[in-house]
């Protein structure tokens, strides 16, 4: 496994699914999450390419919480 990077927000962005980032998120329950930002990707490839930040900034974020629709996935790592 990559180099954990310790991140204060969900993040994926073109840059981190390009270099496999694996990122630790905690948020402000305090809960612990581990994701890959290609696997998260991949999985979620055609919701991501649609968002209208992830088209301009090539990036999206979610400052509070892991977002519901990645709680959903089976694998984030």
């Amino acid at each position: 496994m990559n180099n954990i990077k310790k991140v204060k927000r969900f993040v994926i962005s073109v840059n981190g699914v390009k270099n496999n980032t694996v990122c630790e998120f905690i948020n402000k329950k305090n809960e612990v999450f581990v994701y890959n930002q290609k696997v998260v990707f991949e999985q979620l490839k055609d919701k991501f390419e649609s968002m209208n930040c992830f088209i301009k900034y090539k990036t999206y974020t979610n400052s509070n919480n892991l977002p519901t629709f990645v709680k959903a996935l089976n694998n984030l790592v």
